[in-house]
């Protein structure tokens, strides 16, 4: 066995037993805002997304209305000469039409017209339903965001009713006990010798996100200033040109999946069956993550909660 498998295996499956019911209930708090956060984290990047495309969907009808706009200008100069020569054909009434395709469907309206107004007439025909068509996903898209929208308020709501809780709880603690709290599954720095053969993008990850020990805890943050646990890991992985998606339920999938003996460093580690928190291993049993809200960016040992995957990016 490596020394690495080693120290992984040496480590507890999880935390040791709390001595109390305050803090159990403390650590079920945390965990309880982390999944909140997961889930803001989730829908404020839908909806961010839905923007995007209303923006492009907007841009689009804007397009497509000019073209409208200028068919129209151009049927219009036909029913300006057809006036000046002494009446307006039938055929140019089509410019008034609100359904150009029913008045050409006429075969007798049809045969009163040249081929180039008939091809300007069914031009202007599918603009018009290129728009509607245009219109209709836009306020589809619309009421989307604001669905969105609203789901991003209800978890912000969780998110700080549970933080709110958490942090009541805490500062109940006695100063010992706070203090034990919060050291209490944190380990020491890892040895990071021998890591030169390391793939260059893993090795990048990990100095980015050594670079960010120290730096707060943020619900819903990405950094650089603060980082919620997957937002840590979003923003490292950046630095070395990786995208990886935002929260940590899809960051679980976003490569392949090693068993926990062949852990490198770089790799993201899922905690909990519902993948509500994540780190990046660092080598000889220990991680760095973004814990939980009070605490700054730090190393933890590998096996401080259930572990459910290790993905290698």
């Amino acid at each position: 066995m490596s020394a690495a498998a080693a120290a992984l295996g040496a480590v507890p499956a999880a935390h040791a037993a709390p001595r109390d019911g305050a803090r159990a209930q403390l650590d079920r708090l945390y965990a309880a805002a982390e999944r909140a956060t997961e889930d803001y984290d989730r829908a404020d990047e839908r909806a961010d997304q839905l923007r995007r495309e209303v923006r492009d969907a907007q841009d689009h009808i804007a397009r497509t209305q000019q073209r409208v706009n200028s068919l129209r200008e151009r049927l219009g100069s036909l029913a300006g000469a057809e006036y000046r020569s002494g009446g307006i054909d039938p055929a140019v009434a089509l410019l008034f039409s609100a359904d150009p395709d029913d008045y050409l469907d006429k075969a007798s309206v049809v045969d009163r017209i040249d081929t180039r107004q008939a091809g300007q007439l069914r031009e202007l025909s599918g603009a018009l339903r290129d728009l509607a068509q245009e219109r209709a996903e836009a306020e589809a898209k619309l009421g989307d965001l604001e669905r969105s929208r609203k789901a991003v308020a209800a978890h912000k709501r969780k998110v700080r009713e549970r933080l709110t809780r958490a942090r009541r709880l805490f500062d109940s603690l006695p100063a010992a006990d706070r203090a034990d709290y919060n050291r209490s599954s944190r380990s020491g720095r890892p040895d990071l010798t021998g890591l030169g053969d390391l793939n260059p993008r893993a090795a990048a990850a990990l100095a980015a996100a050594r670079s960010a020990l120290g730096r707060p805890y943020v619900w819903g943050a990405n950094g650089p200033s603060g980082f919620d646990c997957s937002g840590l890991m979003q923003w490292s992985y950046a630095r070395a040109g990786v995208q990886l998606p935002r929260t940590s339920q899809a960051q679980r999938n976003a490569g392949h999946q090693v068993p926990l003996s062949q852990a490198r460093p770089g790799d993201l580690v899922i905690y909990r069956s519902d993948a509500s928190h994540v780190a990046m291993y660092a080598g000889n049993g220990q991680v760095i993550h973004a814990p939980h809200p009070g605490a700054a960016v730090r190393y933890d040992r590998v096996g401080m909660l259930p572990i459910s995957a290790v993905t290698r990016p």
